[in-house]
């Protein structure tokens, strides 16, 4: 499950704020925020809210839930974090 919305509150930031930064419109936020991001675009807000990804997703292991990977600067792939199936 994604934290946006949590760490919007956080650091008292609007989704029309983050919007206007990632250059998109609300709608496009809210059907990403709702959504299922690629890791592109949560490492993208992940620099916009100046926050480290993993910030951004709810600690779980759960076993419905999927890993996100990304490769690291040697090209080996690491999980970053884990989304709800």
């Amino acid at each position: 499950m994604l934290r946006i919305k949590e760490v919007l509150k956080e650091k008292k930031m609007s989704q029309i704020e983050l919007a206007e930064k990632l250059d998109i419109t609300t709608v496009g936020l809210n059907k990403i925020i709702n959504g299922n991001p690629t890791v592109d675009t949560l490492l993208k807000i992940a620099d916009a809210l100046d926050e480290d990804v993993r910030n951004l997703l709810s600690p779980s292991k759960e076993e419905d839930s999927e890993p996100i990977y990304r490769k690291d600067e040697n090209g080996n792939e690491i999980i970053i974090g884990y989304l709800k199936k």
